[in-house]
């Protein structure tokens, strides 16, 4: 029976640069997940776009291309990833020009488009797709023209599609997470669409790989147990035909793979265990047993799954005002009675400049006071020093922009012993607020396209 093994290297974008090339040198692999996205990337891709059509993607990926290519056209492992943000297209162009610059020919790279619903928005609104907040039941109509991104969330069809079309590399857009790896499980095994036990299995392989080494002692709880995490390994799953699986790590890295690690990265973004809902399946994770099978390695079974639902998720964003933040250390005696006066100095000289921020609006926070978990941990009676952190939030960006000229002046006309100013005067940002909706599952599908082309 044979067995796959899918390793994930990056469980967002800004993760170790290093670990998807360590996964490919040191040990088998076939396939390689690369997870670059969350909800609040999609729209800073778009204002890549807008400023220039040809961005929109996830460019740290390109740099681990220029570095790995050569090692996967020798090694024939196969990379899946949702780099392709909202350009996969252009993205695939820039590796194949890498590619060229390398000398390598015969690359065949997939992408995955059709998930990127921005342009479409208007027409599905006028055709009755009222795309609710699926938190507060508003529509999305009165918000058509701040919208800055809306994304279906595609499952691991497309993605077997473009492995059974000979892509060595599969750029995709705002697939799910565990796509990436059931979907070169579905390609690999030939699982059928409605093999909801196999497709849960798979799915949970992709829930425990993508956050990288959350699964391998990373953000582990008692991370005094994680031996030479400085060096932690990323995980690997072997699946079989049958949809068990062992998660493991590549042998001489350091990291811990138990089941308490593999247990606390399932209850990761975890909201109804018994329906963990995503386009290929719902999966029920009060199913899944593990069991210790020896060092760093965790066997999975007995997971059951259940038909997928008619929707489809829809991860929106929207420009919803203007934020600033700005902190001033403040040590010294009586640091915490210092840092409040600060705080109120701030407001009092806005008042008097005509600026006001309602008490929703503003933040006041005493990061060494308890400020981090209030009500969980005691703060010392009298800190040293403490850091002092000042927020506001309007729809008004003047009055945002003037908020942050009031705190420079702390160092020199408030208490004693303002310190350390930093990041420099802070300014007003966009707030981008996100909108999950569903929209019926065929009004996305019918427009899903996969292409592969060779270099």
């Amino acid at each position: 029976m044979r067995t796959v093994r899918i390793a994930n290297g990056q469980g967002f974008w800004g993760d170790n640069v290093d670990e998807p090339l360590r996964l490919l040198e040191l040990g088998p692999i076939d396939y390689l997940g690369m997870d670059y996205l969350a909800e609040v990337t999609l729209s800073i891709m778009m204002r890549q776009k807008l400023k220039n059509p040809a961005a929109g993607y996830a460019t740290d990926f390109l740099d681990f291309a220029r570095r790995a290519l050569p090692l996967l056209v020798e090694k024939n492992v196969k990379v899946i990833t949702n780099a392709g943000g909202l350009n996969p297209r252009a993205c695939r162009e820039r590796i194949f020009e890498i590619a060229r610059a390398l000398g390598l020919s015969g690359l065949r790279v997939g992408i995955v488009e059709g998930d990127d619903l921005l342009a479409r928005l208007p027409a599905l609104v006028a055709a009755g797709h009222e795309l609710c907040n699926m938190d507060s039941g508003a529509p999305l109509a009165p918000l058509l023209d701040r919208v800055s991104s809306a994304n279906a969330y595609v499952g691991a069809r497309p993605v077997a599609e473009a492995l059974a079309q000979g892509a060595q590399i599969v750029l995709c857009g705002r697939v799910t997470d565990t796509a990436l790896a059931l979907g070169p499980l579905v390609h690999e095994h030939g699982w059928a669409a409605d093999d909801w036990d196999r497709l849960a299995a798979g799915t949970v392989a992709g829930h425990i790989l993508e956050c990288g080494a959350q699964a391998t002692g990373g953000n582990f709880t008692r991370f005094w147990e994680v031996p030479d995490l400085a060096n932690v390994g990323y995980p690997i799953a072997e699946v079989a035909a049958d949809g068990s699986f062992a998660v493991t790590k590549h042998p001489g890295t350091g990291g811990l793979v138990t089941v308490d690690t593999v247990s606390e990265q399932l209850v990761y973004e975890m909201g109804d265990p018994d329906s963990y809902i995503t386009p290929d399946v719902t999966a029920d994770f009060t199913t899944i047993r593990l069991a210790q099978e020896g060092p760093d390695r965790v066997a999975v079974s007995g997971i059951r799954g259940r038909p997928n639902t008619p929707f489809l998720k829809v991860s929106a964003s929207y420009l919803d005002g203007y934020k600033a933040s700005g902190q001033v250390t403040i040590s010294g005696p009586r640091a915490v009675e210092k840092a409040r006066l600060a705080a109120e100095i701030v407001w009092q000289r806005l008042a008097r400049a005509g600026v006001t921020f309602p008490e929703e609006m503003r933040r006041v926070e005493l990061l060494g006071a308890g400020a981090v978990l209030p009500g969980i941990l005691s703060a010392p009676a009298d800190p040293p020093e403490v850091v002092l952190r000042l927020a506001v939030r309007d729809a008004d960006r003047a009055k945002v922009d003037r908020f942050g000229k009031e705190i420079a002046p702390l160092v020199t006309a408030g208490p004693p012993g303002v310190t350390g100013f930093a990041g420099g005067r802070p300014k007003a940002q966009e707030v981008v607020a996100y909108w999950p909706a569903l929209l019926a599952r065929e009004e996305v599908e019918a427009h899903l396209a996969v292409s592969v082309e060779e270099v």
